[in-house]
């Protein structure tokens, strides 16, 4: 008997699942997946769905890679696990490291390996403590963050994104944080304003953020170059260069989070790449390893990696590290990722396949619930709304609790495409290796969940 049909009359009293209400997870049997294949996930009942945000953003080669899992399969025969510190490391290690920040967009870059986006961006923070420290810079500790972003949840991450909301939720200390507001143009825009205007204006922000704290007390500034949880939304023209000018006249280091945007999620490699900006630092995750194992890393500057070798010197050590980042089953799998994305040309494909999402997404425009939609890349979402309730993000609620994102992705999902309900949309990031017809029967299956809500509303 399987695990699915040993558990098919018991409920997850004892689980408690992320982004869930608990509440109802004791009284209610939750979805529950047992295979996957290619863009398709399988519940224990056979259902197919199309994973069309890849999971968490994530799982860009699909549920059945063989490569990725015969990877996976040799180093654990090889050596299936041996802690790198110490001055000890494996060789696979070493190789993703060279070939890791050979692929990166910062010259000269140095790279520490962990387990999740979340650490990563929460180490960076710390090794940016240490470095200011040992450049005689102690002062300097406060990160710039753009509000309804999303970093993490670690303590420190909740506290750079996540909202409002979430960090008064678990009581999180945001004193080190300057929150500035995340680009949602053109929704976001002043009237009249164009797009450089509004790009102005919120490069403005932030430099009046950074004189009222002061600048010697800033130490960087991190964003996601596309933000999913924000939105969808890409930034105004110019948004990035502009900041990244701002920030050199003050001494304070950019940092891009490419936990979702980095391997070709926006059609390029890394998402600063489609946004024309060089951080100094990044970190990535999720695909590095396609999301077959977990691992993460922070990629940094050769000035950067510089202050921390000098403080290592003084001290006699580095006084880091972590039992599982840089797993060798983990970075035998994103070594095979980084083959991959080679060999079969994925940004290639990605390129050739980007524009018929696009039209897709448009092609729901036609919808009464459907008020715009946003893509970039292989990345959009899809703005919606009660029949004549207008398309802002602030449009009135839905009929039922949760608003009418909700209810389109409770219909979606009965017809059998998994998206992600946000505050007045649908985000959708499906898997890199996505085909035109897979294509098209995302959009006929969404329509199908969009026509269910429809057909249920008075006017419907």
């Amino acid at each position: 008997m399987n695990i699915a049909a040993r558990l098919s009359n018991h409920h997850s009293d004892m689980l408690l699942l992320p982004f869930s209400n608990l509440r109802k997870l004791r009284e209610d049997r939750p979805l529950i997946f047992t295979r996957g294949k290619g863009i398709y996930t399988y519940d224990e009942d056979g259902k197919d769905y199309i994973e069309a945000v890849s999971t968490f953003y994530c799982v860009g080669l699909g549920f059945s890679d063989e490569e990725l899992i015969e990877a996976a399969v040799t180093q654990l025969r090889m050596l299936p696990m041996y802690p790198s510190g110490i001055h000890r490391t494996v060789p696979v290690v070493m190789e993703l490291a060279e070939r890791l920040t050979r692929a990166a967009p910062i010259p000269n870059a140095h790279v520490m390996f962990a387990t999740t986006g979340s650490e990563a961006n929460d180490q960076l923070v710390k090794f940016t403590w240490y470095a200011n420290r040992v450049a005689g810079e102690p002062k300097r500790r406060k990160i710039i963050s753009r509000r309804a972003s999303y970093h993490g949840g670690t303590i420190f991450t909740t506290a750079l994104g996540g909202g409002a909301a979430v960090q008064t939720a678990f009581g999180v200390p945001t004193d080190d944080i300057i929150h500035v507001t995340h680009p949602t143009w053109p929704m976001g825009a002043l009237p009249g304003e164009t797009e450089d205007e509004y790009a102005d204006r919120l490069v403005a922000e932030i430099r009046d953020a950074i004189e009222e704290v002061g600048p010697e007390t800033v130490a960087a500034f991190i964003a996601e170059p596309l933000s999913v949880s924000s939105g969808m939304f890409p930034p105004p023209r110019g948004y990035f260069p502009k900041i990244r000018a701002l920030l050199d006249d003050y001494g304070i280091r950019m940092y891009s989070d490419e936990v979702v945007t980095g391997f070709g999620r926006t059609g390029t490699m890394w998402g600063c790449q489609s946004f024309d900006f060089q951080p100094d630092c990044l970190s990535t995750a999720k695909q590095l390893s396609g999301a077959y194992q977990p691992i993460s890393a922070v990629v940094m500057s050769d000035e950067f990696y510089g202050h921390l070798e000098a403080g290592s010197e003084a001290a006699g050590i580095f006084n880091h590290g972590s039992t599982y980042g840089a797993h060798p089953v983990a970075a035998a799998v994103a070594l095979k990722v980084l083959d991959i994305f080679e060999r079969r040309d994925v940004l290639g494909h990605i390129g050739s396949v980007a524009p018929v999402f696009a039209k897709g997404l448009k092609a729901l425009e036609s919808h009464p619930l459907v008020t715009t939609t946003r893509a970039f890349g292989l990345a959009g979402a899809i703005q919606v709304a009660l029949p004549g309730a207008g398309g802002g993000a602030d449009a009135a609620p839905s009929l039922v609790p949760g608003g009418i994102a909700t209810q389109v992705y409770d219909a979606a999902l009965a017809a059998g495409v998994v998206l992600r309900p946000l505050q007045g949309c649908l985000v959708l990031s499906p898997p890199l290796i996505i085909t035109e017809a897979e294509i098209d029967e995302m959009f006929r299956r969404i329509r199908t969940g969009l026509d269910a809500v429809l057909a249920e509303l008075p006017c419907g």
